[in-house]
């Protein structure tokens, strides 16, 4: 009984003390109070350590639990707590250490064999230069000696983190760590100051865009569904991440659920639904996870429930686990996989905001979008006003992958450069390698060159070029990669997802798949009628891409053919070399390498031949041996176990 008083109390002076007041009326007793439960300011050691799908992979686990250990050894009295990811993916395990009167300390790259050398060295004031990242300076704290301020680390420095802004600092599986730092405010003046109309037009107002890739604005969007007559509206959270190299979306779930709840929560208001919906991938066990413990915070704290703080708002949020179809991140397939049906997109019109799901009027937007909500409530319709950008406004969440120093989630304002992104930011192409190409956007995206760096990340100067930045996925590609064999990798994955409802995707995609695997196929045998065939099928590449781009069903249909497209007009070249000269460059298309064994340095060992698994190497032991031309399939086994680097590709 005193456990249910104590909660209790505790919900009392969240809503009545803290939600129901303005920031300027709270008390100082009340304002230092929640200081030190954001860890502004703190009394004892804190250490905290990124616990996302990507710190987890990283090893933050075993760093997790040697920290426990270390702590428990020397009777040290601090407060251990897992955070989110904030972005720095290159970095993880990301560990951070605030010693009372100190400026808070990251520290890069910690895996569990560093845990004992660095917190010995940090709780004697003996600062561990090697593995520092940076310190966070604030005023009331003493600054760490020879340690780079967190503003000064490119990485960060370019970014405006407003949805990240929380990640990487705050305990995702605690609803007092999100409400100390002002969430909820936003939601609960919502519903008893606005009208859900009101809503809509602010948003509308501030110039939000769908973050999904379609680009319409939310606001408007809100008001066809609410204006559309029916005796039931619902909301649809889209947190699929269904593209590949696309990770974005479960980084910020992981990181601050809470964000995204009090989003759907202000959203559902507005569209005036009592049912919303999460569609998540099933695979992201973590993110469902803090998804569902946020849903039971937020519900006895009474900000989800029956007439929600007397304001007669009836709400009630549910998570629906897709199977992994990529199709089903189109809003019609999407909707048809909650109601029990095969995710297959719908034509459209009806769009979902008139008839979607379960024939009722429908908003759908994605997570990103539903993120920004509670600052524009909170901050008003300029939130997103940041670099004079009217086209695309505030900030995008950006993946930064593929052979890139320094990879993970980035939030840049609309208007960055692409050069900015992936050479300040993103520390440019690992190893010092030579940039080849971006690859923006997935399986629906394209590809730009070098000298086409200087464009700004906006949705109508990217479209301009052919490109679509969808989920805000970044592929950096170096010279070892072959951008036939990506595009056909595309095509492969397209062709498997395709839902096979309209022809022009189906069989389309098979067709412009079986294209590319005869580029990247070494001729056995090849007549003069199947050359021809194969070079035919190569000059159709192009008219066959957009009929399948004027006539598929959906979007995604529609964009298939979009790094077929954009790799044709860059890269000629590599179409030319693989079609004409029968050779990959890169040395990727492993059908098109050629092996040879130099004589001078074959020992005649023979250690090749029996691995061979078409028995393509001849040769009598200690003699040089030599490679079938005609035998040879290109797998390169014979190349990895010659001890003498007798075997290279010509």
């Amino acid at each position: 009984m005193s456990g249910q008083t104590s909660d209790h109390q505790n919900h009392e002076f969240w809503i009545q003390q803290v939600l129901m007041k303005d920031p300027a009326e709270l008390s100082g007793e009340l304002q230092k109070k929640l200081k030190f439960l954001r860890r502004d300011k703190v009394d004892k050691p804190v250490v905290t350590i990124g616990m996302n799908t990507c710190s987890l992979i990283a090893g933050a686990g075993h760093t997790m639990k040697e920290i426990r250990q270390y702590l428990t050894e020397r009777d040290i009295q601090a407060e251990l707590i897992a955070v989110g990811c904030d972005g720095f993916c290159a970095m993880e395990p990301l560990v951070t250490v605030h010693l009372p009167g100190k400026t808070r300390l990251s520290f890069k790259n910690i895996t569990s064999d560093k845990v004992y050398f660095l917190l010995d060295s940090i709780f004697n004031n003996i600062l561990p230069e090697e593995y520092v990242l940076c310190q966070h300076p604030d005023q009331d704290h003493e600054l760490w000696k020879d340690a780079e301020f967190y503003e000064s680390i490119p990485f960060y420095a370019r970014q405006r983190r407003i949805l990240l802004a929380h990640s990487g600092k705050i305990d995702p599986m605690s609803m007092e760590d999100y409400l100390a730092n002002g969430g909820y405010r936003a939601y609960l003046r919502t519903i008893r100051s606005y009208t859900p109309l009101e809503v809509c037009e602010i948003v509308e107002k501030s110039g939000l865009k769908g973050r999904g890739g379609g680009g319409f604005l939310t606001g408007t969007k809100w008001k066809l569904a609410h204006s559309s007559i029916a005796d039931q509206h619902y909301l649809i959270c889209n947190a699929y991440d269904s593209d590949p190299g696309a990770f974005a979306n479960r980084a910020l779930i992981e990181s601050n659920p809470h964000l995204l709840i009090e989003g759907i929560a202000i959203a559902s208001y507005a569209v005036g639904t009592s049912r919303a919906y999460i569609y998540i991938r099933n695979e992201y066990g973590l993110a469902v996870k803090r998804l569902r413990e946020a849903i039971r915070q937020a519900s006895e704290l009474g900000l989800i429930g029956h007439n929600i703080h007397g304001s007669g708002f009836n709400l009630d949020i549910s998570i629906r686990l897709g199977a992994g179809a990529f199709v089903c991140g189109e809003e019609t397939a999407l909707i048809s996989s909650i109601e029990g049906k095969r995710g297959m997109p719908r034509p459209k019109p009806p769009y979902p905001v008139a008839m979607g799901l379960f024939g009722k009027p429908t908003a759908v937007n994605n997570v990103e979008t539903l993120a920004n909500i509670p600052g524009i409530l909170k901050y008003g319709p300029d939130r997103l006003k940041i670099q004079n950008q009217e086209q695309s406004r505030g900030t995008k969440l950006i993946n930064l992958n593929g052979k890139i120093k320094y990879f993970g989630v980035v939030e840049v304002p609309y208007g960055t450069s692409l050069r900015d992104i992936v050479y300040t930011i993103g520390g440019g192409v690992k190893n010092a390698g030579k940039l080849k190409a971006l690859q923006i956007g997935g399986p629906s995206g394209g590809f730009l060159k070098e000298e086409e760096l200087d464009t700004p990340l906006d949705d109508q100067s990217l479209k301009s070029m052919g490109v679509f930045i969808g989920s805000g996925g970044i592929s950096v590609l170096d010279e070892s990669n072959c951008i036939i064999d990506m595009v056909k990798f595309f095509m492969d994955f397209i062709q498997k997802e395709s839902c096979g409802k309209c022809i022009p995707c189906r069989e389309g995609s098979r067709r412009m798949l079986e294209i590319y695997e005869n580029i990247t196929r070494r001729p056995v045998n090849e007549n003069g009628h199947s050359t021809l065939e194969r070079f035919k099928g190569v000059m159709q590449l192009e008219s066959l891409a957009g009929v399948i781009r004027d006539t598929s069903l959906c979007g995604l249909g529609k964009r298939a053919p979009n790094p077929v497209l954009s790799s044709l007009r860059l890269f000629r070249n590599e179409y030319e070399e693989h079609i004409f000269d029968r050779k990959c460059d890169a040395g990727v298309c492993k059908e098109l390498r050629l092996f040879y064994i130099d004589v001078e340095k074959c020992t005649g060992c023979a250690a090749c031949t029996p691995k061979c698994p078409v028995e393509a190497i001849i040769g009598t032991k200690k003699h040089p041996h030599f490679i079938i031309e005609d035998k040879c399939t290109g797998c390169g086994i014979c190349f990895e176990v010659c001890k003498f680097s007798a075997i290279y590709v010509k």
